[in-house]
């Protein structure tokens, strides 16, 4: 059996993830009057996204052992935490930023580096105030509220 492991499932998906982002990033503004547009930086990170995914599939395809089998315990905790990242981004909307990072930040430390819960929710409330004093109070940037207002 043909060696498929994460680093090449993972690269794969990742150039597929990578050309929509670039394909909607061209949908949008690259540069406006006041400087770069809302399509700059996806462009940017898709085209980034793509070199480097392409990168880790051809270092995996080149190293890859005859007879060697999937490490499916990796590519699952992979797209466990794929599937926890975009459960926050669909949290943002009705949860707001800070929230849905907090549980984000509770669940990896939590759950996927098996943390104790104490050390799991103050990693999660300071990253969260972390995020409010940078982008909020020092950058003045607003950040998707919830129904708390934060």
């Amino acid at each position: 059996m043909k060696r498929l492991n994460g680093d090449l499932v993972s690269g794969a998906v990742l150039v597929a993830l990578g050309v929509f982002v670039i394909t909607e990033a061209r949908g949008w503004n690259y540069m406006s009057e006041e400087g770069p547009g809302p399509g700059f930086f996806p462009l940017w990170y898709g085209i980034a996204m793509v070199v480097l995914s392409l990168v880790l599939v051809l270092r995996s395809a080149t190293k890859a052992a005859p007879g060697a089998r999937t490490d499916w315990g990796a590519i699952g905790r992979a797209l466990l935490a794929w599937a926890a990242f975009a459960g926050c981004v669909a949290l943002m909307q009705p949860l707001g930023f800070l929230i849905s990072l907090a549980l984000l930040t509770l669940f990896v430390v939590a759950v996927m580096y098996g943390r104790p819960l104490k050390i799991a929710v103050a990693a999660a409330v300071g990253n969260a105030i972390g995020f409010y004093l940078v982008f909020v109070l020092a950058l003045g940037l607003s950040l998707p509220a919830g129904p708390l207002g934060f």
